[in-house]
């Protein structure tokens, strides 16, 4: 029967701790031109999922940097070798293109194969078991269709990202289930239309002010590179202090609360004006320490972001755990060097 108890992620991570970790990556990626970025990565994910815990229990990342290594060497090569095509024949470049798009399911789900493979708790490691056509569709191909119709179809097409991930993700040999509508996306983008609208008026509000009140000549005016830079700058930080929050809070609640493993129903509770607060600060204190604050940042947010998703199991989480061991135990390791790189940063 249901276990009434919430149980909900906890993250015991400390800024000071992860600033020391931070500070060393940094250094140590620089000093070896990139190349210890793939050692800095794993070093990052243990120390955040060691510190996410469930009921008590820490998660943990088994990543092997060599691995990673070879993936970021072949999205250099990819991507560097797209550039330079590029350079001497424009039509060659395009073909490039082409072949990486076609190439790039694949990546993307041998990325997530070894992200998810690497990844546990309680002893038992999560998988994810998508095909690439899958991801050619769900991944590329309707991702290049919401663009093409200007966004009307984004929220429809998120939807089906966000599901293709979900359901084919698992943990030992039960897969995730995701049940959110194509409605519930539209919705979510719906509210943000007004606050674009705002930010827009605003922003063309305030340069006809200050053209009446003669800080712009408006007979005079035009779009200099300066003043572009500085038109989309404003935009851009409006529309991250203002939509940002709002949309993150609504689709992180949205897809977590119609998330379930079997029987164990996940939620969330994030609110828009606690992520506003949070998310205006550390870009305040960023730039104020000029960029020394980003993983003190880091933590804070990852810290609410964590603390306001919940678990509601049902029945005791322990046997639940331990029963998916005794029945995961079987697979064992021969299928580990399946997931042997991974392009994600």
């Amino acid at each position: 029967m249901p276990n009434a108890k919430q149980m909900t992620f906890e993250f015991t991570g400390r800024g000071g701790e992860y600033f020391r970790i931070w500070m060393v990556n940094t250094c140590l990626s620089i000093v070896t031109l990139g190349i210890y970025s793939a050692w800095a990565k794993v070093r990052r994910n243990q120390y955040i999922y060691r510190h996410t815990l469930l009921d008590g229990s820490g998660f943990d990342y088994h990543g092997d940097p060599k691995s990673i290594l070879k993936g970021r060497i072949m999205a250099v090569v990819l991507f560097g070798g797209y550039s330079l095509i590029s350079q001497f024949n424009q039509q060659a470049g395009l073909v490039a293109l082409v072949l990486i798009l076609l190439v790039m399911p694949w990546l993307l789900v041998r990325s997530l194969c070894f992200k998810l493979h690497n990844t546990s708790y309680r002893g038992l490691r999560f998988a994810f078991h998508g095909s690439v056509k899958g991801a050619f569709v769900n991944l590329l191909g309707l991702p290049i269709l919401g663009l093409l119709t200007f966004g009307v179809l984004w929220p429809w097409v998120q939807r089906r990202m966000v599901g293709y991930v979900r359901e084919n993700s698992a943990y030992g040999n039960l897969q995730f289930s995701f049940e959110a509508g194509t409605g519930q996306f539209y919705r979510a983008y719906a509210m943000i239309v007004p606050i674009v609208i705002f930010i827009f008026v605003l922003l063309m509000s305030s340069v006809y002010l200050l053209g009446s009140l003669g800080a712009i000549p408006i007979q005079e005016a035009k779009l200099t590179p300066v003043s572009s830079f500085a038109a989309a700058l404003g935009t851009y930080l409006a529309l991250f202090v203002l939509v940002m929050p709002y949309l993150e809070a609504r689709l992180q609640n949205l897809v977590w609360n119609h998330t379930a493993l079997n029987s164990h129903q996940f939620s969330a509770d994030l609110r828009a004006r606690d992520l506003l607060w949070i998310m205006s600060a550390n870009l305040f204190l960023i730039v104020l320490t000029l960029g020394f604050y980003k993983p003190y940042a880091e933590i804070r947010l990852l810290r609410y972001r964590l603390e306001h998703i919940h678990l509601l199991p049902y029945g005791d989480l322990d046997q639940f755990t331990a029963g998916l061991q005794s029945q995961a135990s079987a697979a064992g390791e021969e299928i580990s060097d399946m997931f042997d790189f991974d392009i994600s940063l």
